[in-house]
């Protein structure tokens, strides 16, 4: 398969139930999957990606996504190592500020520079170097030979700099649109160009909404709420709305979902992600890889905060049957 897909999995489930359909999501194809990191939900993320590296063979397997506020960057570094030592060359480990975990836990989010050292701390632990973190050196023993790579969640241009200052990747969120992807490429270079990085050098995934359905019904999630307060466009982040800007769709922060025109939702769902039925997804996925060399990305369900925890079964099945095919064609 030319383009690697992943998809996001949440902690919806009892963990023995995730762990199956995870297998599932190998069975189907899926290149890896990322499980929500919600300590809320009373399910450990890591547990649940012990239990499916057990169960799979070839997948990669990571948080989507964890902070270093609820988690302290060792604590994540031996995490990760342990994860590696179940499944080596397949564990991978996710990092962005926090939403839902630091807000339930009732904390703020990571200040940026708070995330920049966490990120490499982490780097070097996992490689068997000496880190220092708020000050303390740390150490970790019993590395792996081949360390998980840390990617940094991007949806800001700042975010994409600080990953391309920083990390071994970035999971960016900033649409498919051809004068998006370029924007925000040029923000991740920004950030290699400052650590001496040549152009190019941090992998790039990129997260893609999906609704994976008849255009009409797809079509309709721009014009929602993801929660009272808070519209689909603006989640997690309102810099959607500027990566859009920059697909020359202007929609204000404070706008009204169902004001949305039905034509001007089409538009948005094109630029966005994957809306629409499985044909036209597959050969919207193809033609971004011909239009701006995407070769990797991430199916993010698109969900309101009361199906958050819903496993994505329709997405699983469309890509087993119909977009994984395509795209191996």
């Amino acid at each position: 398969m030319s383009i690697k897909v992943d998809i996001r999995v949440p902690v919806g489930r009892p963990l023995p139930e995730l762990a199956t359909f995870i297998r599932s999501c190998e069975d189907a194809g899926f290149h890896g999957v990322g499980v929500n990191d919600h300590h809320h939900s009373g399910r450990d993320v890591y547990a649940v990606l012990a239990l499916a590296t057990a169960a799979t063979e070839r997948l990669t397997l990571f948080p989507a996504t964890s902070n270093p506020v609820t988690r302290h960057p060792l604590v994540l570094a031996a995490t990760a190592n342990s994860l590696a030592e179940i499944g080596p060359g397949r564990a991978m480990l996710t990092l962005a500020p926090g939403f839902l975990s630091v807000e339930k836990a009732g904390k703020p989010q990571a200040r940026r520079q708070q995330l920049a050292e966490a990120v490499t701390a982490i780097r070097n632990l996992l490689a068997g170097r000496p880190a220092t973190v708020d000050g303390a050196e740390l150490r970790m023993n019993n590395t792996t030979a081949t360390p998980p790579k840390v990617f940094v969640l991007a949806a800001g241009p700042k975010m994409l700099e600080l990953a391309g200052e920083h990390a071994d990747g970035v999971m960016m969120l900033v649409g498919l649109h051809p004068d998006s992807i370029a924007a925000a490429r040029e923000h991740l270079r920004a950030g290699e160009r400052r650590a001496g990085r040549a152009p190019g050098s941090v992998e790039e995934i990129f997260i893609v909404p999906t609704a994976i359905e008849s255009f009409e019904t797809a079509r309709e999630w721009p014009r929602r709420f993801y929660r009272p307060g808070k519209q689909f466009l603006c989640y997690p982040s309102a810099s959607n709305l500027r990566w859009l800007r920059a697909a020359g769709l202007d929609i204000p922060e404070d706008h009204d979902p169902a004001a949305i025109s039905p034509e001007l939702a089409a538009e948005v769902c094109e630029a966005f992600g994957l809306f629409g039925p499985p044909e036209y997804c597959a050969d919207r996925l193809l033609r971004a890889q011909q239009e701006s060399g995407v070769e990797h990305v991430f199916f993010f369900p698109s969900h309101t905060a009361e199906s958050a925890y819903d496993l994505p079964q329709a997405d699983v099945e469309a890509f087993h049957k119909i977009i994984g095919p395509r795209l191996a064609e």
